[in-house]
């Protein structure tokens, strides 16, 4: 197929040769949008490797992945009206596209000396924060004895790797090495694991990393594991999130904790003023059996499914609005893909010292409750808003 920009029939020959790596876009040439750049690289997904686009916004970040022909055409549909910039890096070259806002457009070639052809299977290298011959995934059953992630673990095996990926950017601006870390609702304790060891591996931590886990035959699992990999300061203690007491808590993670058990976790990390808040909800019961909506919305919220969702995003949104009235900055985002979980949403909260409008942000938690009929949310109950 023919397109009408350079870069867009490079990256199809370098899909063909094996050679490309990624495409970024950036300055948006829609006025008033939020979306600052997308990066597109080539991910294993089923038979074929699909194109990844990374949209990250202000706010967010959001993943979808289209056959490569589907993809190369909205790359060349973005190129014509929606960024003035975009880059292709191949192994053996990278090429520049730039586009005036009169639609003038030039590109600029750079060759390169890298002649590395890029793998795409499962089953070949790639630069992934976790190994696939990492010990604890040998000892949790993801990958085989000689260190090959098995085929069905392999979307878990990813998840792992963006959490650790989430982390590490979040860690760059705290100042110490030796934090205290809690992870509520630990589960099978993969997420947690992965997090120790990147931590060992990149910042030579010292702290303690504590996973927290109601089911007591899942804790039990999870300390045979971490003393069979030596991983000295991680333990895993079998309580309720509701009865953990901790005071010297700098990062609170609580990942699919079932609903009003994340609102539990969050106020524990706001009342330990942990510099990192990381949750990832789950169900939203709630605030859905609360909701009687007084809005133009109430006509299609009669449909259950339409309602869950909307109950998610007012949980959600009300859950960073408390975090930012208590002095965190916070994210809301897609944690990955959908085609690995349905619960993807992720609300992070960092700590800061900047000046608050207090007043400002609880008017607009009380104008949300008042549309929707919401006497209370969980959260604010736990700290004493109410």
């Amino acid at each position: 197929m023919e397109y009408e920009y350079e870069i867009t029939e490079v990256a199809a020959e370098s899909i063909e040769k094996g050679t490309f790596q990624k495409v970024v876009l950036a300055k948006s040439s829609v006025k008033g949008d939020d979306l600052k750049k997308i990066t597109i690289t080539l991910v294993p997904i089923g038979k074929q490797p699909q194109l990844s686009f990374h949209y990250n916004y202000a706010t967010r970040d959001e993943v979808k992945n289209y056959v490569p022909e589907m993809g190369l055409n909205i790359l060349e549909a973005m190129l014509h009206e929606g960024f003035l910039e975009a880059y292709l890096f191949c192994t053996d070259q990278e090429l520049q596209h730039k586009r005036s806002v009169k639609g003038k457009v030039t590109c600029f070639t750079k060759r390169t000396t890298q002649r590395v052809k890029i793998k795409t299977s499962h089953d070949k290298d790639k630069n992934y924060f976790i190994p696939q011959d990492a010990n604890f995934l040998k000892a949790l059953g993801i990958s085989s004895s000689n260190g090959k992630v098995h085929q069905q673990h392999f979307s878990k095996y990813k998840q792992i790797n963006k959490y650790v990926e989430i982390i590490s950017h979040l860690l760059k601006d705290l100042q110490s090495k030796d934090w205290n870390i809690v992870d509520m609702g630990a589960g099978k304790g993969y997420l947690t694991f992965a997090l120790y060891q990147f931590l060992k591996k990149e910042y030579n931590w010292s702290g303690q990393l504590i996973g927290v886990e109601l089911r007591e035959n899942l804790v039990k699992q999870c300390n045979q594991v971490a003393q069979k990999v030596q991983f000295k300061d991680l333990k895993f203690e079998a309580k309720d999130i509701a009865d953990y007491t901790a005071e010297d808590i700098d990062i609170l993670i609580a990942l699919h904790a079932c609903d009003t058990a994340t609102d539990l976790a969050i106020a524990k990390g706001i009342k330990s003023e942990a510099e990192i808040i990381v949750t990832a909800p789950c169900c939203h019961k709630q605030i859905r059996k609360q909701m009687t909506p007084k809005t133009e919305l109430a006509p299609i919220l009669k449909y259950g499914i339409l309602k869950e969702r909307q109950a998610e995003m007012i949980t959600d949104g009300i859950r960073a609005l408390i975090l930012q009235l208590h002095g965190y900055k916070t994210k809301v985002f897609e944690f990955i893909s959908t085609e690995h979980t349905a619960k993807n949403v992720m609300v992070i909260g960092t700590k800061h010292t900047q000046a608050v409008d207090k007043v400002k942000i609880q008017a607009e938690i009380d104008a949300i409750k008042t549309a929707y009929g919401i006497e209370w949310h969980a959260l604010e109950k736990e700290l004493g808003l109410l």
